[in-house]
């Protein structure tokens, strides 16, 4: 049974704890909101590269380019984006679950002795990462979860030229989703080759709409494709940061009402303990009273 000062020592450090967990809750809360913005900025230039290629396909344009080459898949990459801080929950531990299955997933449709290769981005993903068997991975240094736009231009040119030069048949991009604070969706997108698939229910609706192209269609595709890339990657870094932040405070909140229910039931079993000595004390000075009095 623990003691009135052990008792106190561990109410002092619970919270102690309530005050960091608190103080963490808003730092997040302020990183959050600047992330947000600057994911309201990329989401637009991103829509904006993709209803061009609407438009292409729109005017019955059968372009082909090599970033649109369908090949039998042998060697596959994956670019997962995590986080470089801990205290963010199971944040890390779902992107590696999602990482795992669309693994699996894949050779499961395809031959099991594909090869597989994976860029982790943040620190916490990537000891999670070189764990796994069967994979091979490879760090990118100058990359972080903070990454600035020009250093994920950097990233995502490679990763094209890899793909131009065969390194790898595909190349897939996993991350989470933003839906709010409270939810955020772990989703796994393919960067390379560019699915053209995808674009012609919405190309339907610009096929009726007359466009007069300058320079050629061909040279805006040599133009455009690579710049979807590049806003593709972007886009899946910023929302895997926004979501980072977003489960951050949740997990912050949590621990912040989990220390004040236990500072609730430290400081009742506390009450106990004191009241129970006083009550003891009062025995023992009534007791020697009485035998006085005898």
């Amino acid at each position: 049974m623990s003691t009135m000062r052990e008792l106190k020592g561990r109410i002092g450090s619970v919270q102690s704890s309530q005050k960091i967990t608190s103080a963490m809750k808003m730092i997040s809360s302020a990183k959050l909101r600047k992330a947000e913005i600057a994911l309201k900025h990329v989401v637009p230039f991103r829509d904006q590269i993709q209803s061009t290629i609407n438009n292409l396909l729109g005017a019955d344009s059968d372009y082909q380019s090599p970033l649109t080459e369908q090949r039998p898949v042998q060697r596959v990459a994956f670019v997962i984006f995590g986080s470089d801080e801990g205290l963010c929950g199971a944040f890390n531990v779902q992107l590696y679950k999602s990482l795992i299955d669309s693994i699996d997933i894949l050779r499961e449709s395809s031959d099991s002795t594909i090869e597989v290769t994976v860029y982790p981005i943040g620190k916490k993903v990537k000891s999670l990462v070189a764990k796994t068997p069967g994979i091979q991975v490879r760090p990118v240094e100058y990359l972080s979860s903070k990454s600035t736009p020009d250093t994920l231009k950097r990233f995502s040119d490679e990763l094209t030229e890899a793909f131009l030069a065969h390194e790898f048949d595909r190349i897939e991009v996993v991350y989470a989703y933003y839906k709010s604070v409270a939810s955020q969706v772990m989703k796994t997108r393919l960067l390379l080759p560019i699915s053209t698939e995808e674009f012609l229910s919405d190309a339907k609706a610009h096929r009726n709409t007359p466009y007069i192209y300058e320079p050629d269609r061909s040279t805006i595709f040599e133009l455009v494709l690579p710049l979807f890339v590049r806003s593709t990657l972007q886009e899946a870094c910023y929302q895997s940061r926004t979501s980072e932040q977003g489960a951050r405070i949740m997990a912050m909140q949590m621990a912040s009402d989990n220390a004040k229910n236990l500072l609730e039931d430290l400081q009742l079993e506390y009450n106990k303990l004191r009241q129970q000595g006083i009550t003891t004390e009062l025995l023992d000075i009534l007791g020697g009273t009485v035998k006085d009095t005898e």
